[in-house]
């Protein structure tokens, strides 16, 4: 894929949706991490389920250590996994006390060192809650990068480095939104919806579907 074409999909997708955001509800940095670390494994919207029952009690990390690792399993038990990540955010809510002031740190490292929180959580936070240009590849975006060659990687991070190297800078800051919901309602996984799609024409996949799978 050339990088004509790489222009010409970000243009369409900004003209789908100029203003994209995540689909996880928040209102401060540190409930996006909480969103983000709970939506590992679970859809955005079991875990919107759960933080508006949470939040309303707990949105920072005093609050969350005052809830204790008991209270806040009961808050997010109808999600996947929430016994260990209930685990993992109470010691994030020590970290950010102890070392951050209680404040969601905006370097790479800083959050990577957070207990349950890996690159792409790293990435979501940067891109998302502090507008830096990272790209936090997810299967979503891994699938379509791969399937409409727009930058095939074997692995996440090679997929993540080729999309910063090739995307153009303008696009840079919301790509990762763009490209996780065309994943998400267009480029799904088992069948593609080619002829609902926006950028069909630009697409190099070689088994697109026709309006007929729609």
């Amino acid at each position: 894929m050339n990088a004509a074409k790489r222009r010409e999909i970000f243009e369409r997708l900004r003209t789908a949706n100029p203003n994209p955001r995540t689909e996880l509800n928040y209102s401060t940095p540190f409930e996006l991490l909480v969103a983000v670390v709970l939506s590992a494994q679970a859809t955005d919207k079991s875990v919107n389920k759960a933080t508006a029952r949470l939040f309303p009690l707990a949105n920072t990390p005093r609050a969350l250590l005052q809830l204790g690792e008991q209270g806040l399993k009961r808050e997010i038990r109808t999600i996947g996994l929430f016994n260990s990540k209930a685990v993992n955010l109470i010691k994030t809510c020590r970290v950010l006390l102890e070392q951050h002031a209680g404040e969601v740190p905006q370097q790479r490292e800083a959050l990577e060192a957070l207990p349950g929180v890996g690159r792409k959580t790293a990435n979501v936070i940067l891109n998302t809650a502090f507008g830096q240009p990272t790209l936090a590849v997810d299967t979503h975006i891994f699938r379509v990068a791969n399937r409409t060659r727009l930058a095939q990687g074997r692995n996440v991070l090679e997929v993540e480095q080729r999309l910063l190297r090739w995307t153009p800078k303008e696009f840079l800051q919301d790509a990762h939104h763009w490209l996780i919901l065309h994943g998400r309602y267009t480029c799904v996984a088992r069948t593609p919806r080619c002829g609902a799609c926006v950028i069909e024409d630009l697409c190099e996949y070689k088994e697109k579907r026709g309006s007929e799978s729609n």
